[in-house]
């Protein structure tokens, strides 16, 4: 099984969902994790903040992480590191992980679906 770890900067939590500023990057990317995920890959996330045991662990963390805390976040996929300092889009994930991301249902600006009924695309 193939597994997805990414070594977070020091957050109050992953999910952009906190604190006074909802951070939209951070939203879109916890969405893309859940859906990798489901895709059947394991999914690990480590934050700085609260588990930097995670970070002294790992060896290539350690030696990416000397070269400054702009290389965070860290994406490693079955233990090789295939980004550094940026929060991948879900086309960049399904990419680094072999899969066949699913187009998003788009919203038109009134508030219905794109997809007609029994379209099969929802």
């Amino acid at each position: 099984m193939t597994k997805l770890e990414v070594y977070d900067p020091a957050m109050c939590c992953s999910t952009g969902v906190c604190g006074p500023e909802v951070d939209p990057a951070l939203v879109t990317f916890a969405a893309d994790l859940k859906w990798v995920a489901e895709q059947g890959v394991t999914v690990q996330r480590y934050n700085l903040g609260t588990e930097p045991q995670a970070f002294a662990a790992n060896p290539l963390v350690l030696k990416e992480m000397e070269a400054g805390m702009d290389r965070l976040p860290i994406i490693a996929v079955d233990g090789h590191i295939v980004s550094t300092g940026v929060h991948l889009s879900r086309d960049q994930l399904a990419a680094k992980l072999g899969l066949t991301p699913k187009p998003r249902l788009t919203v038109k600006a009134d508030g219905s679906s794109c997809c007609s009924p029994k379209s099969g695309c929802c």
